[in-house]
């Protein structure tokens, strides 16, 4: 896996990933994410994700996209995509786009991991 500056552990049989910068804003940066996550899916049967923005201050339309192939990726495998630690500022932008309506948003890590126990 490239370094993308994930940071990934898995706890309870979830794979729980944490972003390394406050930005995902580089599209080339933004492109390495997405293989490392697709990768996680694909190869090593990560399919349920929590994916924590609580480093996250911006982000780009582009990774919109990724959060979606992530979603449809995960859930084709029976897992599932939970977001946590979203600050209000983010949310406007899933919300100006509708996708605060198809994304599962959990105010942190311990309610989205709840998520998938339930």
């Amino acid at each position: 896996m490239a370094d993308s500056h994930l940071m990934v552990r898995e706890e309870s049989g979830v794979t729980i990933i944490g972003f390394g910068g406050s930005t995902l804003i580089d599209a080339e940066y933004i492109e390495q994410i997405a293989g490392d996550l697709y990768e996680m899916i694909e190869k090593q049967k990560a399919n349920r994700l929590v994916l924590d923005f609580s480093s996250v201050k911006f982000l780009a339309s582009r990774m919109l996209g990724v959060l979606l192939t992530v979603k449809q990726k995960s859930e084709a495998k029976k897992g599932g995509l939970a977001l946590c630690a979203v600050r209000e500022d983010l949310m406007k932008v899933f919300a100006v786009t509708n996708l605060d309506r198809t994304f599962a948003f959990f105010e942190d890590e311990t309610t989205a991991l709840a998520h998938f126990q339930g």
